[in-house]
């Protein structure tokens, strides 16, 4: 039984929004609709309309934005991952508000310091801030590889039901990751930390078909701490990754020291 302070969802009596960060046609979108419809009492679906990968929590402050209904409970927003999540809660399921907020699946992994650049958390920390139940989800895939939904498809339910039988914190993401292996090679699920794995690792220089330079940031990724807890080791080892995200950014730590030295 979860306190006031805490959530605990049966998702067998829940109203769901899914959002995501890669558009409402991504195929990841697709599929955690497919999965979860069957084991929640609704879902409705409110995303971006295109992809919007790597804009974190950015929201529209300077531009109105585009709702488009898609079907009886799809909906896509001319806009970034945040803004979904803000319009879903605060316009499309205002009176009847989401018991859960399911962000997903990426089509990609979101492990290290992705977390601080990922539309998909972001959009998960959007409804974490507003006071929602919410779990962000990401699919492992090497570049070369095509992505292995079969693997979510296989092992998303007891994954949810086995995070759903606990009760968690409100205020907090739990960011899910599913490795890059075929469905009957995963290990199981860890707790894992986030370790340290920076984009931005290389910047390509060009000319454009005008002969003007430009700059391109690329992926590559800048490897720090890869601990033996860390959510980038479990998903290499075969595992999938289950981290509790705090928003509070606060380094307790730290902040007697800092105080101690100011005064």
């Amino acid at each position: 039984m979860a306190s006031a302070n805490e959530w605990q969802v049966d998702l067998s009596k829940a109203r769901v929004l899914l959002v995501n960060d890669d558009g409402l046609e991504a195929p990841g979108l697709k599929l955690l609709e497919k999965l979860v419809t069957p084991l929640a009492r609704e879902v409705w679906v409110v995303a971006p309309e295109r992809e919007e990968s790597g804009t974190g929590h950015a929201f529209s402050l300077h531009r109105p934005l585009r709702l488009r209904q898609a079907s009886e409970r799809r909906f896509a927003v001319d806009g970034m991952p945040a803004d979904a999540a803000i319009i879903g809660l605060g316009e499309v399921m205002r009176d009847n508000p989401p018991d859960i907020v399911l962000s997903g699946v990426n089509r990609g992994p979101n492990i290290g310091d992705d977390v601080m650049y990922s539309g998909t958390v972001g959009a998960a920390a959007e409804a974490a801030m507003s006071g929602f139940p919410a779990i962000s989800m990401s699919l492992d895939r090497a570049p070369e590889n095509e992505a292995k939904w079969e693997t979510v498809e296989r092992h998303m339910a007891d994954t949810l039901h086995w995070i759903l039988a606990a009760s968690w914190p409100l205020g907090m993401v739990l960011n899910v990751n599913f490795p890059d292996v075929g469905p009957d090679a995963v290990k199981g699920v860890k707790v894992a930390t986030v370790g340290r794995r920076k984009p931005g690792g290389e910047i390509a220089k060009g000319l454009d078909p005008a002969g003007k330079p430009y700059l391109w940031i690329s992926s590559k990724r800048i490897y720090g701490d890869v601990s033996a807890d860390s959510d980038i080791q479990a998903i290499r080892d075969g595992y999938i990754s289950m981290s509790p995200l705090t928003l509070d950014m606060t380094d307790y730590r730290h902040i007697a020291a800092a105080r101690e030295k100011l005064g």
